[in-house]
């Protein structure tokens, strides 16, 4: 009997993108994706949204005096009475708060000076509502406002109840011991008798932190005795002029803050005026920003959002009901996060842009803002798309007992979850009932290890989740991260022990700041340990072997052009343009071709490549490509053969080097064109054989060195640094080349997965693991073709154009589509799909003012 299958054709998907033939998918005009600083006023009308009501944003530099005033109106001449118009504000951003009905809508901003003197208006910007956008509306500042805490302490306003319960039997919790034991450290030390106070004041903001989660959970007042005597040592000193760095002024601002929170009563009015003097005081070298414009216009600016905004909002907390700077302030925070957050405000997907290793940096801000923001307005912040998608996305970019997905700066630090992971897991847990979350959390167990989020777990015993929920039954094998440019296919997530477990990346943030020069790069895990991953440390952020053997393209599983990667900007980015996934096959497909794209234009790098005494250049794998197109299809086929499948295309003849790196050597056996590479992973006893084929013949080599090593003196005490595997295919100069990569993962003892030729005599096709047929074009003169299928099932993937014959039927596709013919979502579905593209945020093209 025929299966009963439903047909799916994929043009557009949840957010209106636009969708881009795949004739056409190769490098196009559109310069960058998401612009580092803004030059481009957003939204415009080829500017999709990704969330209704959007943010209108202006660049600073159009800002021509001290304020911007908005209008919004579905009708282009702005008639009275049926606008939305701003007040004169202090920074470059304005929300609706409002729910934008479907249609065009247009606006259009004015410079206003301290006088009240306006200007003459901008040029009018257009851009489309539809009802596919999902909506989160915020109220305005005016409800936070009305709503504002009165009294002290309020740091932790939407904790006050629960903090109140668990006094009475706080010695019964299981973290009471080592919170007591992390506040009796800080109680031994004295750096209130320091000197010179101020040399030592971010190591009282440092435990600062451990005193008044102590104080705020027991109530004991040798702790708030501690905070007491180091906020009036400071006030005694002169302020360090030196105070300059933002993680130092944060830790003596986070001092200050909680000390007037935590212990108002106990301070006299000169004290209280003091520590407000003193909070505007060192909050003006970085905290203060409102009226610069910077960050809404920033892509995203890392150690302001890990810690610095939230610390600002504090600030605006504390005072904004007696101080006029800190209310501006704090409406300033409350609009930039409904803009711009949480991760972007172009990020829906649950899953960090930056990568897995500084995830866990930003979790505290991630908690605390929404908790806040929820408890003042009554409005459930964690209903924005990010937070309704972070418990699955937590899931499948770090499972249990696993490495993480393996991208950006510090990815390699840890080979399980982290603590702050697995506490935040906790917190959407307990705050939504999220069953992934839960599930990681049962998988976990590590979430009271966490300090920073610690306070909330003593307040919220009465949100508990059960021990013993399981994983959803219709957890899909495979997730795509389509606004942050991943895909996270997993063959088991319930048994770790026999998952597999493949990320790729192709990201429209481009590479810098904590992202990694990886696009179209893959890493593969097997047992929870890596099989081939991106290679080098994190010792520093722009040192050498930072720059030229962790960050650098040749650090990762991607390909090289003449030896050159990709430079560090946003200008070098990739689009995951197709995704597909069912119960035997999941499948992405990467398009790099903008990502080899010259030299960095960000100054900050430019900087650092100078301190460093590194130069861009070819010689270092820096520089300009001839690159026309690198599209890179991916599949897993459940449960253990990868399959990589890469077009490539140059405006002339160059070497193409195929990368891949392993914790553990090499061993190359060739047959002609065919390459043989395999690795041995005896800790979890288990083999991988990687079979590379290409019509063009290649030279394989490989190190066990860096490019550039790491320092000795800045790896850290107690932790190993071994040298990884490199491994190059270094294939002839072309101007176009087709690869073909199939990789088995092999378990002690178990059935040889074999790939051999088929007896047909067709060199392009290929039998695997005596199950799959497989037929790869790698002739770069044909038009590209991949297909897969099982006969026995009827399970098939396909990229070209030529008609299927899927369940006896005829099956006339789009020419270039992938189609997957699969079970999903528990019923056989045909799914047909061409390029959807990534949703630019500024200019489309080079040419456009």
């Amino acid at each position: 009997m025929k299966k009963q299958f439903i047909r799916q054709w994929t043009l557009l998907l949840l957010f209106a993108l636009a969708i881009t033939p795949a004739a056409l998918a190769q490098k196009t005009g559109l310069e960058r994706v998401h612009e580092n600083v803004r030059v481009t006023p957003y939204p415009q009308q080829d500017n999709p949204l990704y969330l209704n009501p959007s943010p209108l944003i202006v660049p600073v530099e159009m800002r021509k005096a001290d304020y911007l005033e908005f209008q919004l109106s579905q009708e282009q001449t702005f008639p009275k009475g049926k606008i939305l118009q701003s007040k004169p504000l202090a920074w470059c951003m304005f929300n609706p708060h409002r729910v934008l009905e479907n249609g065009t809508w247009y606006w259009r901003f004015r410079s206003v000076d301290k006088a009240g003197k306006a200007g003459e208006w901008s040029a009018t910007y257009n851009f489309s509502v539809s009802e596919d956008i999902p909506q989160f509306v915020t109220p305005t500042f005016d409800a936070f406002m009305k709503n504002m805490p009165k009294g002290y302490p309020r740091i932790y306003c939407f904790l006050e109840e629960g903090l109140k319960k668990a006094k009475g039997n706080i010695q019964t919790s299981p973290e009471y011991k080592d919170l007591t034991n992390r506040a009796q450290r800080a109680l031994n030390n004295n750096y209130e008798t320091h000197p010179t106070p101020y040399k030592a004041a971010n190591l009282m903001g440092q435990d600062a932190n451990q005193l008044y989660t102590a104080y705020r959970a027991t109530g004991e007042q040798r702790y708030a005795d501690k905070m007491l005597a180091y906020t009036r040592a400071l006030l005694a000193s002169t302020p360090d002029p030196k105070l300059i760095n933002d993680f130092y002024c944060g830790d003596v601002l986070f001092l200050l803050t909680h000390t007037y929170d935590a212990c108002y009563d106990r301070l006299n009015r000169e004290e209280l005026q003091k520590i407000e003097d003193l909070t505007f005081q060192i909050a003006k070298y970085h905290h203060n920003v409102q009226r610069k414009g910077r960050v809404e216009n920033h892509i995203f600016d890392n150690h302001y959002w890990q810690r610095a905004y939230r610390e600002m909002l504090q600030i605006g907390l504390m005072f904004a009901d007696k101080n006029d700077t800190a209310k501006e302030i704090l409406e300033y925070c409350y609009e930039l996060w409904t803009a711009r957050a949480p991760a972007s405000g172009f990020n829906r997907d649950g899953e960090w842009h930056n990568g897995q290793g500084y995830f866990h940096s930003n979790v505290k801000t991630l908690w605390y803002v929404p908790s806040l923001m929820s408890y003042v307005t009554g409005t459930d912040f964690l209903q924005h798309p990010f937070y309704k998608n972070l418990g699955k996305a937590l899931v499948y970019a770090w499972p249990p007992r696993s490495m993480s997905a393996g991208f950006g700066d510090g990815n390699e630090s840890f080979n399980y979850v982290s603590r702050q992971r697995a506490a935040l897991a906790d917190y959407i847990a307990r705050e939504t009932g999220d069953p992934y979350a839960i599930w990681y959390c049962n998988e976990n167990k590590t979430a009271t290890a966490d300090m920073d989020m610690r306070i909330y777990r003593i307040a919220s015993t009465d949100k508990m989740y059960p021990a013993g929920t399981p994983l959803p039954e219709d957890a899909p094998k495979a997730l795509w991260m389509q606004d942050t440019g991943e895909m996270l296919a997993h063959s088991n997530l319930k048994r770790y022990r026999e998952n597999t477990f493949l990320s790729f990346r192709s990201s429209p943030f481009g590479s810098g700041s904590h992202t990694l020069s990886d696009q179209n790069s893959f890493n593969l895990h097997f047992r929870g340990v890596p099989v081939y991953r991106s290679t080098g440390y994190y010792l520093h952020f722009s040192d050498p072997h930072n720059l030229l053997s962790y960050r650098h393209t040749r650090a990762h599983n991607t390909i090289l052009v003449d030896g050159i990667g990709q430079p560090f900007t946003t200008r070098a980015y990739g689009k995951l343009v197709r995704m597909l996934s069912g119960e035997n096959i999941s499948y992405a497909c990467g398009d790099a071709s903008n990502a080899y794209c010259g030299l960095t234009d960000y100054p900050m790098w430019q900087k650092n490549f100078k301190n460093a005494k590194v130069e861009e250049s070819v010689a270092n794998g820096f520089g300009e490509t001839p690159l026309k197109k690198y599209r890179r299809h991916i599949l897993l086929l459940h449960p253990n053969i990868i399959v990589i499948y890469d077009e490539l295309e140059a405006g002339k003849p160059v070497r193409w080097d195929w990368l891949l790196h392993s914790p553990v050597q090499f061993k190359f056996d060739e047959n002609g064109k065919d390459k043989i590479l395999t690795t041995y992973y005896p800790e979890k006893k288990f083999t991988s054989i990687a079979r590379i084929f290409s019509n063009s013949d290649c030279k394989l080599s490989q190190t066990d060195r860096f490019f550039s090593a790491p320092d000795p003196k800045k790896m850290r005490k107690g932790r190993e640094y071994p040298n990884q595997w490199h491994m190059t295919a270094a294939y002839e100069k072309s101007a176009a080349n087709r690869i073909l990569t199939v990789i088995t993962l092999q378990p002690d003892g178990a059935k040889p997965l074999n790939v051999i030729h088929d007896k047909n005599g067709n060199p392009n096709d290929f039998v695997l693991a005596g199950k799959w047929k497989l037929r790869a074009q790698l002739d770069p003169s044909q038009p590209a073709e991949l297909l897969i299928r099982d006969p026995k099932t009827g399970v098939l993937f396909s990229l070209g154009n030529k008609t299927l014959q899927i369940e006896g039927e005829n099956y006339k596709r789009e020419p270039g589509t992938s189609v997957l013919f699969d079970v999903m979502d528990g019923k056989w579905t045909i799914h047909e799909m061409s390029d959807i593209e990534p949703m630019p945020t500024g200019k489309l093209h080079h040419d456009q003012p």
